[in-house]
Protein backbone atom coordinates (compact mmCIF):
# COMPACT_ATOMS: atom_id res chain seq x y z
CA UNK A 1 0.00 0.00 0.00
CA UNK A 2 1.38 3.37 -0.99
CA UNK A 3 1.46 5.99 1.75
CA UNK A 4 0.91 9.57 0.70
CA UNK A 5 1.39 11.13 4.12
CA UNK A 6 4.16 13.61 4.88
CA UNK A 7 5.22 15.58 7.91
CA UNK A 8 5.10 19.33 8.37
CA UNK A 9 8.90 19.36 8.25
CA UNK A 10 8.85 17.74 4.80
CA UNK A 11 6.48 20.41 3.55
CA UNK A 12 8.56 23.21 5.04
CA UNK A 13 11.76 21.92 3.49
CA UNK A 14 10.09 21.37 0.11
CA UNK A 15 8.75 24.93 0.13
CA UNK A 16 12.25 26.29 0.78
CA UNK A 17 13.55 24.35 -2.22
CA UNK A 18 10.61 25.60 -4.28
CA UNK A 19 11.36 29.21 -3.35
CA UNK A 20 14.97 28.99 -4.55
CA UNK A 21 14.07 27.17 -7.77
CA UNK A 22 11.11 29.40 -8.64
CA UNK A 23 13.14 32.58 -8.08
CA UNK A 24 15.86 31.17 -10.34
CA UNK A 25 13.37 30.30 -13.09
CA UNK A 26 11.82 33.78 -12.75
CA UNK A 27 15.05 35.58 -13.76
CA UNK A 28 17.11 32.94 -15.62
CA UNK A 29 17.61 33.45 -19.37
CA UNK A 30 15.20 31.72 -21.75
CA UNK A 31 12.84 30.71 -18.90
CA UNK A 32 12.18 34.31 -17.86
CA UNK A 33 11.06 35.47 -21.30
CA UNK A 34 7.70 37.24 -21.27
CA UNK A 35 6.30 34.98 -23.98
CA UNK A 36 6.94 31.90 -21.83
CA UNK A 37 3.56 30.92 -20.31
CA UNK A 38 3.33 31.40 -16.56
CA UNK A 39 1.89 27.90 -16.03
CA UNK A 40 4.93 26.44 -17.83
CA UNK A 41 7.30 28.26 -15.48
CA UNK A 42 5.27 27.17 -12.48
CA UNK A 43 5.31 23.56 -13.67
CA UNK A 44 9.06 23.63 -14.30
CA UNK A 45 9.66 25.10 -10.84
CA UNK A 46 7.40 22.60 -9.07
CA UNK A 47 8.63 19.41 -10.72
CA UNK A 48 12.28 20.48 -10.53
CA UNK A 49 11.82 21.18 -6.82
CA UNK A 50 10.17 17.79 -6.38
CA UNK A 51 13.11 16.01 -8.00
CA UNK A 52 15.62 17.97 -5.93
CA UNK A 53 13.67 17.24 -2.76
CA UNK A 54 13.87 13.49 -3.41
CA UNK A 55 17.65 13.76 -3.81
CA UNK A 56 18.50 16.36 -1.19
CA UNK A 57 16.34 15.57 1.84
CA UNK A 58 18.69 16.14 4.81
CA UNK A 59 18.98 14.08 7.94
CA UNK A 60 18.18 17.01 10.22
CA UNK A 61 15.51 19.67 10.13
CA UNK A 62 16.06 23.33 9.35
CA UNK A 63 16.57 25.05 12.69
CA UNK A 64 14.12 27.84 13.50
CA UNK A 65 11.79 28.61 16.38
CA UNK A 66 9.42 31.35 15.22
CA UNK A 67 7.54 32.27 12.09
CA UNK A 68 9.77 35.33 11.67
CA UNK A 69 12.89 33.16 11.57
CA UNK A 70 11.28 30.92 8.95
CA UNK A 71 10.39 34.01 6.90
CA UNK A 72 14.04 35.10 7.08
CA UNK A 73 15.10 31.68 5.78
CA UNK A 74 12.59 32.00 2.94
CA UNK A 75 14.02 35.41 2.03
CA UNK A 76 17.55 34.02 2.05
CA UNK A 77 16.58 31.21 -0.31
CA UNK A 78 14.81 33.68 -2.58
CA UNK A 79 17.90 35.90 -2.73
CA UNK A 80 20.11 32.88 -3.52
CA UNK A 81 17.87 31.85 -6.41
CA UNK A 82 17.61 35.41 -7.71
CA UNK A 83 21.37 35.97 -7.61
CA UNK A 84 22.15 32.75 -9.45
CA UNK A 85 19.57 33.52 -12.12
CA UNK A 86 20.74 37.12 -12.30
CA UNK A 87 24.35 35.99 -12.82
CA UNK A 88 23.24 34.08 -15.91
CA UNK A 89 20.75 36.69 -17.12
CA UNK A 90 23.09 39.69 -17.15
CA UNK A 91 25.42 37.88 -19.55
CA UNK A 92 22.72 37.90 -22.24
CA UNK A 93 22.69 41.71 -22.17
CA UNK A 94 26.14 41.72 -23.79
CA UNK A 95 24.62 41.01 -27.21
CA UNK A 96 22.21 43.93 -26.78
CA UNK A 97 25.18 46.18 -26.05
CA UNK A 98 26.98 44.88 -29.15
CA UNK A 99 23.86 45.37 -31.24
CA UNK A 100 23.50 48.96 -30.06
CA UNK A 101 27.08 49.72 -31.09
CA UNK A 102 26.56 48.08 -34.49
CA UNK A 103 23.37 50.06 -35.14
CA UNK A 104 25.04 53.29 -34.04
CA UNK A 105 27.87 52.72 -36.52
CA UNK A 106 25.61 51.74 -39.41
CA UNK A 107 23.08 54.54 -38.84
CA UNK A 108 20.25 52.31 -37.59
CA UNK A 109 20.36 53.51 -34.00
CA UNK A 110 17.14 55.51 -34.46
CA UNK A 111 15.27 52.39 -35.60
CA UNK A 112 14.04 50.43 -32.59
CA UNK A 113 11.47 47.72 -32.10
CA UNK A 114 9.59 46.19 -29.19
CA UNK A 115 11.21 42.97 -28.06
CA UNK A 116 8.35 40.59 -27.09
CA UNK A 117 10.66 38.57 -24.84
CA UNK A 118 11.50 41.49 -22.55
CA UNK A 119 8.75 44.01 -23.44
CA UNK A 120 11.45 46.65 -23.89
CA UNK A 121 12.61 48.74 -26.82
CA UNK A 122 15.73 47.32 -28.42
CA UNK A 123 17.83 47.80 -31.54
CA UNK A 124 17.41 45.66 -34.65
CA UNK A 125 20.85 44.05 -34.51
CA UNK A 126 20.57 43.55 -30.75
CA UNK A 127 17.26 41.72 -31.18
CA UNK A 128 18.83 39.57 -33.92
CA UNK A 129 21.76 38.64 -31.69
CA UNK A 130 19.39 37.99 -28.78
CA UNK A 131 17.20 35.56 -30.72
CA UNK A 132 20.21 33.74 -32.14
CA UNK A 133 21.70 33.44 -28.66
CA UNK A 134 18.48 31.95 -27.28
CA UNK A 135 18.32 29.53 -30.22
CA UNK A 136 21.91 28.40 -29.64
CA UNK A 137 21.22 28.06 -25.92
CA UNK A 138 18.52 25.52 -26.76
CA UNK A 139 20.53 23.79 -29.50
CA UNK A 140 23.68 23.40 -27.38
CA UNK A 141 21.84 22.32 -24.22
CA UNK A 142 23.04 25.28 -22.18
CA UNK A 143 19.76 25.24 -20.27
CA UNK A 144 20.77 21.86 -18.85
CA UNK A 145 23.95 23.42 -17.48
CA UNK A 146 21.87 26.12 -15.78
CA UNK A 147 19.70 23.55 -14.03
CA UNK A 148 22.77 21.49 -13.17
CA UNK A 149 24.35 24.57 -11.61
CA UNK A 150 21.15 25.20 -9.66
CA UNK A 151 21.20 21.63 -8.35
CA UNK A 152 24.85 21.99 -7.33
CA UNK A 153 24.01 25.06 -5.26
CA UNK A 154 22.09 22.86 -2.82
CA UNK A 155 25.32 20.96 -2.18
CA UNK A 156 27.54 24.02 -1.91
CA UNK A 157 24.92 26.29 -0.30
CA UNK A 158 22.53 24.12 1.72
CA UNK A 159 19.15 25.35 2.88
CA UNK A 160 19.66 28.20 5.37
CA UNK A 161 23.41 27.97 4.75
CA UNK A 162 23.93 31.04 2.57
CA UNK A 163 26.45 33.58 3.83
CA UNK A 164 26.48 36.69 1.66
CA UNK A 165 29.88 38.32 1.18
CA UNK A 166 29.21 41.75 -0.25
CA UNK A 167 32.88 42.34 -1.12
CA UNK A 168 33.09 39.18 -3.25
CA UNK A 169 29.78 39.91 -4.96
CA UNK A 170 30.89 43.47 -5.69
CA UNK A 171 34.18 42.21 -7.11
CA UNK A 172 32.27 39.80 -9.34
CA UNK A 173 30.12 42.63 -10.69
CA UNK A 174 33.12 44.88 -11.35
CA UNK A 175 34.87 42.05 -13.18
CA UNK A 176 31.75 41.44 -15.24
CA UNK A 177 31.51 45.10 -16.26
CA UNK A 178 35.01 44.89 -17.70
CA UNK A 179 34.19 41.67 -19.54
CA UNK A 180 30.89 43.24 -20.66
CA UNK A 181 32.67 45.93 -22.65
CA UNK A 182 35.45 43.67 -23.93
CA UNK A 183 33.16 40.89 -25.20
CA UNK A 184 30.69 43.40 -26.64
CA UNK A 185 33.39 45.10 -28.71
CA UNK A 186 34.81 41.75 -29.81
CA UNK A 187 31.38 40.78 -31.13
CA UNK A 188 30.91 44.00 -33.10
CA UNK A 189 34.57 44.42 -34.14
CA UNK A 190 34.10 43.42 -37.83
CA UNK A 191 31.33 45.97 -38.32
CA UNK A 192 33.20 48.61 -36.32
CA UNK A 193 36.38 48.23 -38.36
CA UNK A 194 34.52 48.18 -41.67
CA UNK A 195 32.61 51.35 -40.88
CA UNK A 196 35.80 53.03 -39.63
CA UNK A 197 37.52 52.21 -42.92
CA UNK A 198 34.48 53.47 -44.83
CA UNK A 199 34.54 56.76 -42.90
CA UNK A 200 38.21 57.20 -43.83
CA UNK A 201 37.40 56.60 -47.50
CA UNK A 202 34.49 59.04 -47.39
CA UNK A 203 36.73 61.63 -45.76
CA UNK A 204 39.23 61.33 -48.58
CA UNK A 205 36.48 61.54 -51.20
CA UNK A 206 35.07 64.64 -49.51
CA UNK A 207 38.43 66.37 -50.00
CA UNK A 208 38.87 65.13 -53.56
CA UNK A 209 35.37 66.04 -54.77
CA UNK A 210 33.80 68.67 -52.47
CA UNK A 211 30.79 69.03 -54.77
CA UNK A 212 29.62 65.51 -53.89
CA UNK A 213 27.14 65.27 -51.00
CA UNK A 214 28.99 62.81 -48.79
CA UNK A 215 26.31 62.96 -46.10
CA UNK A 216 23.61 61.51 -48.35
CA UNK A 217 25.99 59.00 -49.92
CA UNK A 218 27.57 58.01 -46.60
CA UNK A 219 24.30 57.06 -44.92
CA UNK A 220 23.40 54.62 -47.68
CA UNK A 221 26.91 53.18 -47.87
CA UNK A 222 27.07 52.65 -44.11
CA UNK A 223 23.82 50.69 -44.09
CA UNK A 224 24.90 48.64 -47.11
CA UNK A 225 28.35 47.88 -45.71
CA UNK A 226 27.00 47.16 -42.21
CA UNK A 227 24.37 44.70 -43.45
CA UNK A 228 26.89 43.06 -45.78
CA UNK A 229 29.42 42.55 -43.00
CA UNK A 230 26.65 41.25 -40.73
CA UNK A 231 25.67 38.75 -43.44
CA UNK A 232 29.20 37.55 -44.18
CA UNK A 233 30.10 37.23 -40.49
CA UNK A 234 27.05 35.11 -39.63
CA UNK A 235 29.36 32.11 -39.36
CA UNK A 236 31.04 33.53 -36.25
CA UNK A 237 27.76 33.63 -34.29
CA UNK A 238 28.39 30.21 -32.66
CA UNK A 239 31.75 31.56 -31.49
CA UNK A 240 29.97 34.61 -30.07
CA UNK A 241 27.63 32.29 -28.20
CA UNK A 242 30.64 30.45 -26.78
CA UNK A 243 31.98 33.75 -25.41
CA UNK A 244 28.62 34.46 -23.75
CA UNK A 245 28.24 30.96 -22.33
CA UNK A 246 31.76 30.93 -20.89
CA UNK A 247 31.11 34.28 -19.24
CA UNK A 248 27.81 32.92 -17.94
CA UNK A 249 29.54 29.94 -16.33
CA UNK A 250 32.20 32.21 -14.85
CA UNK A 251 29.61 34.55 -13.35
CA UNK A 252 27.54 31.74 -11.83
CA UNK A 253 30.63 30.25 -10.17
CA UNK A 254 31.71 33.71 -8.98
CA UNK A 255 28.32 34.51 -7.48
CA UNK A 256 28.14 31.11 -5.80
CA UNK A 257 31.56 31.80 -4.29
CA UNK A 258 30.18 35.04 -2.85
CA UNK A 259 27.41 33.15 -1.02
CA UNK A 260 29.38 30.26 0.51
Amino acid sequence: MVRYGFSAYDLEYFLLILVRVSCFVFVAPFFSMKNTPANVRVGISFFTSLLLYQALTPARAVAYSTVTEYAVIVMKEAVVGLLIGFAASICTTIVNFAGSIADMETGLSMVTLMDPTTRESTSITGALYQYILMLLMIATGMYRYLFGALADTFELIPINGAVFHSDLLMTSMITFLGDYVIIGFRIVLPIFCSILLLNAVLGVLAKVSPQMNMFAVGIQLKILVGLSVLFFTAGILPGIADFIFEEMKRMIVSFMGGMT
